[in-house]
């Protein structure tokens, strides 16, 4: 597979909620960008608030950012603040460095997109990540 389709993506995110459901999560958000950070799906569970659209986007954007998952930016954030600080800013503040961004590889390691999921706690959140690409049979790189 050399891009994520719409079909794939609807699917990731159904992948997601599954994972969501199993473990009785809050109401989660989840999107699913493109290579070159385009939204190909999201969708809202009811009962999320309003701004999780935008988080769920800012950890998939980070991801893409940083080619990495966004448990790295996390870790960053801790322990060089002032680079988080940098990229963020240089993003225009579009980038969310909690875990719960995934990128979406192939089995050749090409990144084809990321999945960002807001809702219940950032672990949480990445574990429906994780399932929803493991679901199309990609590699889910968490960082």
């Amino acid at each position: 597979m050399r891009k994520l389709t719409l079909s794939t993506a609807e699917t990731i995110i159904s992948a997601a909620y599954e994972k969501a459901a199993e473990l009785s999560l809050k109401p989660l958000t989840v999107v699913v960008l493109d290579a070159g950070g385009h939204a190909i799906a999201l969708k809202r569970q009811d009962g999320s608030s309003i701004m999780r659209p935008q988080i769920a986007t800012g950890k998939a954007v980070g991801a893409l950012a940083v080619g990495t998952g966004t448990r790295w930016l996390n870790a960053n954030a801790e322990t060089r603040p002032h680079f988080v600080n940098a990229l963020n800013g240089a993003s225009g503040g579009a980038i969310i460095p909690v875990p719960g961004g995934v990128l979406v590889k192939n089995e050749e390691g090409e990144t084809l997109g990321a999945v960002g999921i807001t809702g219940d706690t950032s672990d949480n959140d990445e574990a429906c990540a994780v399932a929803g690409v493991e679901a199309v049979n990609l590699v889910a790189d968490c960082g």
